[in-house]
């Protein structure tokens, strides 16, 4: 692979000086795309010479080859990436449910690393890394300006090793956060029995997502003595990941139909990815739980839920990532792989929630309001190079009016004791359920 780009600039070259010699005499015209190509190709291969003889010190091929291809990738949009073979067999094991890191999802914002929620039961998590946070340092060496790639991987080390990560939070002064890395076992669902409702917390969507939650379901049910009278999902700071996952959790509340479809470039993209039959929790009242942390997989099951009135969500209006990246392995993986984002996705009412969210059907605040109401949030639409919703403009008009009905703790109201849940389970055992869930129908 490393040695392309110099033999297609060779090649570029050639093309484009016989193109010149016979033409040099004829009216000029304007080059074709494909020449243009050539000549951009044939500028890379001319940068990578000077850099490999002119640079201050040696570098390598390899290096400056992968970085062009990141900075390329990078430049469409915050998702795409490039992974060579080790970051690819890194990502491998990080969706399987178990690697070793801090425990955060991250994404890159003018150069920095911003942190979109960091993951229960993490050190993240331990160590008090809030959404919204951005790191800029690891043990006091500067990571501004790196890949999204090369900043998780200077993360991640040996369990057992210290870092120190240097924190910018807004309104407050830079710190210095330490915590030990781990293996990361994400114990991606976890379930309680919370005022005699069956409570689930579902972290990421891995691999091991639908079946955690099966397993979580026939715990509560026993629990609870063999019926489950309502249900609270918790999607809050849940960052996503696999599509499939988050298909296969809403069957768990939706006896088939339409979950999600995915629009690519050209028609004959267009997929409809539909439930499987067998709701195993027909009939139970559900509320789902998110805010500015619940992302990409999370707002499909959400979006799901609320398009087919299956439930009623609660909470503030999510992240707002509605693309759909593709793993492609480049010569069986040999390569690395290409995470590119190859289509959009919508709810079964055709929304895309890309830069928007998902707008709760109950607005309700964790924090006690400061006046400020939800405009701290961290979106999707922030992010450098995000792809734009082609139905921003009415989507906002309708952000603008709910924003006015938030619901917020009262002011003695001790926000450790999370009043959005506590709301949740009001509303599932005062008999309200069915009329707001009417309403949100209409």
């Amino acid at each position: 692979m490393k040695y392309i780009l110099p033999t297609i600039g060779i090649v570029a070259a050639s093309a484009l000086f016989a193109f010149s010699t016979t033409s040099q005499h004829a009216i000029a015209v304007e080059k074709s795309s494909q020449e243009k190509t050539f000549e951009h190709l044939d500028l890379i291969a001319d940068v990578l010479g000077r850099v490999r003889n002119d640079y201050v010190v040696p570098v390598d091929n390899a290096d400056l080859i992968d970085d062009a291809i990141n900075g390329m990738l990078q430049g469409l949009d915050p998702h795409s990436s490039y992974m060579n073979a080790e970051k690819f067999n890194s990502f491998q094991t990080s969706t399987s449910g178990e690697y070793g890191g801090l425990g955060m999802s991250v994404t890159l914002e003018d150069g920095a690393v911003k942190v979109i929620a960091p993951i229960d039961g993490t050190p993240a998590k331990r160590a008090g890394i809030l959404a919204g946070d951005y790191l800029t340092a690891i043990d006091g060496e500067s990571i501004l300006g790196l890949s999204l790639t090369e900043a998780v991987e200077r993360m991640r080390g040996k369990p057992g090793e210290a870092i120190t990560v240097t924190v910018i939070r807004p309104d407050a002064d830079p710190m210095d956060i330490t915590m030990t890395r781990e293996i990361i076992k994400n114990p991606v669902v976890t379930h309680k029995v919370e005022s005699g409702l069956g409570y689930l917390r579902v972290s990421q969507f891995n691999e091991m997502t639908a079946s955690s939650m099966d397993k979580s379901l026939k715990a509560l049910k026993k629990e609870l003595g063999g019926k489950i009278p309502g249900l609270i999902l918790d999607l809050r700071g849940n960052p996503g990941g696999l599509l499939e996952q988050s298909v296969k959790v809403s069957s768990f509340f939706l006896d088939g139909g339409e979950v999600v479809s995915t629009r690519g470039r050209h028609a004959a993209d267009t997929q409809i990815i539909s439930a499987k039959r067998g709701e195993q929790l027909k009939g139970i009242p559900v509320i789902v739980l998110i805010d500015g942390g619940s992302a990409s997989a999370s707002e499909i099951v959400a979006g799901a839920l609320q398009d087919r009135n299956r439930g009623l969500i609660l909470g503030l209006t999510s992240f707002g990532k509605g693309s759909v990246q593709s793993v492609i392995p480049l010569r069986n993986g040999r390569d690395g792989a290409l995470r590119l984002t190859t289509a959009r996705y919508y709810t079964p009412a055709g929304r895309s929630i890309q830069g928007t969210g998902i707008t709760p059907d109950i607005p309700v605040s964790y924090a006690l309001n400061d006046g400020e109401g939800n405009k701290a949030r961290l979106s999707e639409s922030d992010l450098p190079n995000a792809i734009k919703n082609e139905q921003a403009e009415i989507k906002e008009a309708e952000d603008k009016e709910i924003e006015m009905k938030v619901e917020y703790p009262p002011k003695d109201f001790d926000v450790k004791d999370d009043f959005q849940l506590k709301r949740a389970i009001e509303i599932l055992k005062d008999g309200s359920y069915k009329t707001r869930l009417a309403a949100a129908k209409t």
